[in-house]
């Protein structure tokens, strides 16, 4: 295959970072505070074919990014689920939280 190469990375924080470079992946790291403007950087000067981004971080990162998006096929932007959210101190049921983003992701329950 000839042309461009674009790179994957993951938007994420620091502390689920760690887990995302284990899984191999590349990953840019961010705070709540920075993650809007990492991501616009990512977007005009990364390279990147798709970016994953985590939800704890920016809920909408398709409605946050349209301005510097404009224009722009890539990258494609996909929001991931933060693991923040499912393990959250008002979180009713973490089991229950991780078993509806796998039946979402996949169509089915699994039960072990």
């Amino acid at each position: 295959m000839t042309g461009n190469t674009h790179r994957v990375a993951v938007l994420s924080d620091a502390e689920t970072a760690t887990g995302y470079r284990l899984a191999g992946a590349q990953v840019i790291e961010a705070t709540p505070e920075t993650a809007l403007r990492t991501l616009e950087q990512a977007i005009t000067e990364g390279g990147f074919g798709l970016i994953a981004v985590d939800t704890g971080l920016i809920p909408d990162p398709a409605t946050a990014t349209a301005r510097v998006m404009r224009g722009r096929d890539l990258p494609i932007l996909l929001p991931i689920p933060s693991l923040r959210d499912a393990f959250a101190s008002d979180a009713v049921d973490a089991k229950a939280y991780m078993g509806k983003l796998v039946r979402d992701t996949i169509g089915f329950d699994i039960k072990l």
